[in-house]
């Protein structure tokens, strides 16, 4: 019997299923339950033209790339998904493919500093417009979208760093009738907590670098969708420039897709009880974590959200900006370090790190805002970590 009438019916399965079988056919000559790292430039040809399986380079396909596109497609319930060298490369590629000089994008005003680095530095002289708008509000959106033409509507939700939270719905319903296009970054949400896609989003963006790989040890990006004309002009930039993956990372992305929604649900469950445990600290100024009932999207969020907030929490601190570098460089098991999204926990200052490129903007992040990657660690050691970092700046 072949391996393909072996393969499982994944149509109406759950989501963990997907992850664990979906593009991962046993290999056909071993029999190897993990797909191999297909570590190869070039695949040999049968004759001029006589490809295996459509397979003749690395840069335009390779298996290990091609279950994972598959697998990720699965979880997200999407037609089509395509791995990048990193989530800068999925949304270069995703925008660069599908949009000309003259036409605009609609940026929200609380976004990854590298997504805003790249639309303001690279797009705009290039001769594609760019404005901001606080994307958590429809009404302005709306306004936004009323008084001039925009090709793509760009939201992050949650946003990074603030968590704020843009309803997709709402959004793409006024977008889509001034003949926007919606593309969501679903990094901090993951497939797991969110499906922008069944929210009405025309293409959803990942850095894989963060909870999908999840082990801090990948750079990858993604773009997830349905419509076919799009995903081909994404696939032809891609080949043609060459924003791929490597089948290792491709592989290590397989990997932390297998475990995505076990790990997720404790990262929620840690930050839950960690934002609880913030928010009456007498140190703390605000506790921006959406499954918090005070956080101001927290209605939407418990709609378009399923199972958990995500592991992400972000404070500010009364005592100021010195105060925010200090706390951040005094705890022993968050780490800091940029990035987000790995088991273990991670802290940082915004403001001169991760979003430094947006400083004197309208973009700007708080000087006295810390952002807490909350990994799957111990809460309560989590907690005795954030407790003795207080203790240790208390007087700044």
């Amino acid at each position: 019997m072949t391996t393909e009438q072996n393969s499982p019916d994944l149509t109406h399965a759950a989501l963990a299923t997907r992850a664990i079988h979906a593009g991962q056919e046993p290999d056909p000559t071993t029999g190897a339950v993990i797909t191999p790292i297909y570590m190869t430039s070039t695949f040999k040809q049968d004759g001029v033209g006589g490809l295996r399986h459509g397979y003749d380079y690395s840069r335009s396909v390779n298996p290990t790339r091609d279950s994972f596109d598959a697998q990720l497609a699965a979880i997200e319930g999407a037609r089509y998904a395509l791995a990048f060298s990193s989530g800068l490369a999925a949304i270069d590629v995703l925008l660069r493919s599908s949009i000309l000089p003259g036409q605009r994008i609609l940026l929200g005003n609380d976004v990854y500093g590298g997504t805003y680095r790249l639309l303001s530095k690279v797009f705009v002289p290039w001769g594609v417009g760019l404005d901001v708008v606080d994307m958590t509000d429809l009404k302005a959106v709306t306004a936004a979208l009323e008084s001039r033409s925009y090709a793509y509507v760009w939201v992050e939700t949650p946003s990074n760093p603030l968590l704020g939270i843009t309803d997709i719905a709402a959004t793409a319903e006024v977008a889509h009738r001034t003949g926007a296009k919606v593309v969501v970054d679903n990094t901090f949400a993951s497939p797991v907590l969110q499906h922008p896609l069944e929210e009405g989003a025309d293409a959803v963006a990942y850095s894989t670098t963060k909870y999908i790989g999840g082990h801090s040890d990948v750079v990858g990006g993604a773009v997830v969708l349905n419509d076919e004309e799009l995903r081909d002009k994404v696939a032809f930039l891609q080949n043609a420039a060459g924003a791929v993956p490597s089948p290792f990372d491709s592989w290590l992305d397989i990997r932390g897709l297998k475990t995505l929604e076990l790990r997720v649900h404790r990262h929620s469950e840690n930050a839950m009880k960690v934002a609880e445990w913030l928010a009456e600290r007498p140190e703390v100024e605000h506790v921006w974590y959406p499954g918090l009932e005070t956080h101001p999207g927290h209605d939407v969020a418990a709609r378009q959200m399923h199972g958990g907030f995500g592991g992400m929490v972000s404070v500010q601190l009364k005592a100021g900006e010195k105060a925010a570098k200090a706390f951040a460089g005094a705890t022993r098991i968050f780490t800091l370090a940029e990035s987000l999204g790995g088991v273990e926990s991670l802290i940082e200052h915004p403001a001169a790190m991760t979003h430094s490129s947006v400083a004197g903007t309208t973009l700007a992040v708080p000087a006295n805002l810390v952002r807490l990657s909350v990994g799957v660690e111990g809460v309560d050691d989590l907690i005795a970590d954030l407790d003795q970092a207080f203790n240790a700046i208390r007087g700044i």
